[in-house]
C-alpha cells in the first residue's frame, strides 16, 4: 500500500462528493485531523473504517487501498462478446459488456468462460416458423440442471431462465446469426454458433 496514492485518492473522491474533511470525519466518527493526515499520505484509515469509507465513496476497498480506481474502456457493443458471471452459491447471473469485479454472497466471482458444447451438453435446435425451438435431454434435477439459455447477436442479448425439475424448452425468435449459450450448474457455460 502506498500511503501517498491512497491519500490522493481519498482527497479526490471526497472533493468529487462535495464533502469537507469535517463532514467526512463526522460520517466516520473520527477527527478532521485524521482525514487530513490520510490525505497528506501520513497514515491510513483504520481497517475497521474501510468498509464504511468504501460505502460512503461508492468504491471497493481494494481500489481505495491500492490508490487507484480502474476505469474500463468503453466496450463497443458486440453482444456476442458479453461476459457472464454466475454465483456458485445462489445462482445469480450477472452480465457485462466489459471487464468487471463482481461480488455475490460475499465472494468474488470470476468470469465464466464458455466452452464449445460436447456431446453430453448438446441442445436440440429446430426451426419452427420464425422461431428456434430449443430443447434438451439434459437432466433437470435440483443438483444438476441448465440454469439459463442465452442468444447473443451483434446488437442484442436474450436470456431465458430455466428451472430445475422443468423440462428444458425455449423459443427464440430467428433474428440473424449469433451465439447460443447455456449454463449447466455442474459443468459451466457452453456455446454453439447458429
Amino acid at each position: 500500500m502506498d500511503n501517498k496514492k491512497t491519500g490522493e485518492l481519498i482527497f479526490k473522491i471526497r472533493s468529487e462528493k462535495g464533502l469537507t474533511q469535517k463532514q467526512l470525519a463526522d460520517m466516520l466518527n473520527v477527527s478532521d485531523k485524521a482525514v487530513s493526515k490520510w490525505e497528506r499520505g501520513q497514515g491510513l484509515p483504520d481497517v475497521s473504517l474501510l468498509p464504511e469509507l468504501g460505502a460512503i465513496f461508492g468504491v471497493n476497498i481494494e481500489g481505495l487501498l491500492g490508490g487507484g480506481l480502474n476505469v474500463n474502456s468503453f466496450a463497443t457493443g458486440n453482444m456476442k462478446k458479453v461476459k457472464f458471471y454466475v454465483c456458485p452459491i445462489c445462482g445469480n447471473i450477472t452480465i457485462c459488456t466489459g471487464s468487471a469485479e463482481i461480488t455475490c454472497c460475499s465472494r468474488k466471482i470470476g468470469e465464466v468462460i464458455p466452452r464449445k458444447a460436447d456431446e453430453s451438453h448438446t441442445l436440440e435446435i429446430n426451426a419452427v416458423e420464425d422461431e428456434w425451438f430449443i430443447s434438451s435431454p439434459h437432466s433437470m434435477l435440483k443438483e444438476h440442471y441448465i440454469s439459463f439459455i442465452a442468444f447473443a447477436s451483434d446488437d442484442r442479448l436474450q436470456i431465458i431462465k430455466q428451472y430445475p425439475e422443468w423440462n428444458l424448452a425455449a423459443r427464440i425468435p430467428v433474428l440473424r446469426h449469433g451465439v447460443l449459450l447455456w449454463y449447466c450448474t455442474k459443468d459451466g457455460l457452453f456455446y454453439k454458433n447458429i
